[in-house]
């Protein structure tokens, strides 16, 4: 009997602020400029340190698209002696390589010189692609625009960034937009192979927001979305579901063989309405499926060396670790 292998990494969630320069209609993660907009310098770290604790590989460092462009935010962030949202990062970064932990960056739309820089301590970076096509809840949204976000990607892959993208499913795209979203995402693998998974995430309505109203995607249209990129997508990219937003027992024959970053500490800031369900939930809910943990750069990019160089003891360090708490999950 071949036993399916279902992948995630053990992380912590850092927000460095809410503050964004995009209107999306279907978010609640953005907030104003207003006192307390920046995650402090104390609260990260000493999140990052209870995350080793806790046995934490990656740090998902994340924030609102550009906030700099909102009147009022650098002065925020200048109290902590920082001029750009993307030195606070890199700074933020550097000292959490230094306590045990990989950076994974999700920063919205970067250009190529700001992805060069941030992959100097950045095992891998993300930018979810959400769509191809132009929707009413984006028209707000600068940074939402297709190809924008397209060349984004393509210019990870000509810097050898491992990379994760994906698509939002219920935003007012059609099934042939998610197939060409798709499609544009393969063909970048096709000339770079730097993406590592594609996300299939759900829409979750959230109150107060313009698309409060609408209705959430199914398990149904979860589980065709996923079969559709698991044709269209190589063998050699993951096919990851947020365990928090789906029940992914039912979504596993439907071909996703990753659920991404889980963390036994933060909350999903982008959907914090819904917890993180625990390992041990997860490994009992997907049955005969073996649950392997990660780090958030994936083993073939470990051994083509696509990092930079200062990462390298880490890397190796924690890609033993997890190799070994997966033997001893295995054996138990």
């Amino acid at each position: 009997m071949v036993v399916r292998i279902i992948t995630f990494s053990r992380n912590i969630f850092l927000p460095l602020t809410t503050v964004c320069h995009n209107r999306c209609g279907y978010c609640s993660f953005r907030t104003p400029v207003r006192e307390g907009c920046v995650l402090p310098p104390g609260t990260i770290l000493e999140t990052v340190r209870q995350g080793a604790i806790l046995g934490c590989t990656e740090a998902l460092f994340t924030f609102g698209e550009r906030p700099g462009l909102e009147p009022g935010f650098n002065t925020h962030l200048a109290r902590y002696g920082y001029r750009d949202i993307l030195d606070y990062c890199f700074h933020m970064a550097e000292k959490t390589i230094e306590l045990g932990l990989l950076p994974h960056t999700n920063a919205g739309v970067l250009t190529y010189e700001e992805m060069k820089r941030l992959a100097e301590v950045n095992a891998s970076m993300g930018l979810m692609l959400e769509t191809t096509a132009r929707i009413k809840a984006h028209e707000n949204s600068p940074g939402k625009d297709p190809a924008v976000r397209i060349e984004m990607i393509e210019n990870a892959g000509r810097l050898r960034i491992p990379f994760t993208t994906g698509i939002l499913l219920g935003i007012g795209e059609t099934v042939r937009d998610r197939e060409e979203s798709l499609t544009v995402i393969r063909d970048i693998h096709r000339r770079y192979g730097h993406i590592q998974e594609v996300i299939i995430q759900n829409f979750c309505p959230k109150e107060g927001t313009p698309m409060a109203r609408h209705a959430p995607v199914d398990s149904g249209e979860m589980c065709g979305a996923i079969r559709m990129a698991r044709e269209i997508l190589p063998p050699d990219i993951a096919i990851q579901a947020p365990p928090n937003l789906a029940d992914v027992a039912s979504l596993v024959p439907c071909g996703i063989d990753d659920l991404g970053g889980i963390s036994p500490l933060t909350v999903d800031y982008v959907n914090p309405e819904h917890q993180w369900p625990q390992i041990e939930e997860l490994q009992r809910q997907l049955g005969n499926c073996r649950l392997v943990e990660r780090l958030c750069i994936y083993p073939r990019f470990i051994e083509k060396g696509w990092y930079s160089p200062r990462l390298k003891p880490l890397i190796n360090r924690l890609h033993q670790q997890v190799q070994e708490r997966s033997k001893i999950r295995e054996e138990g």
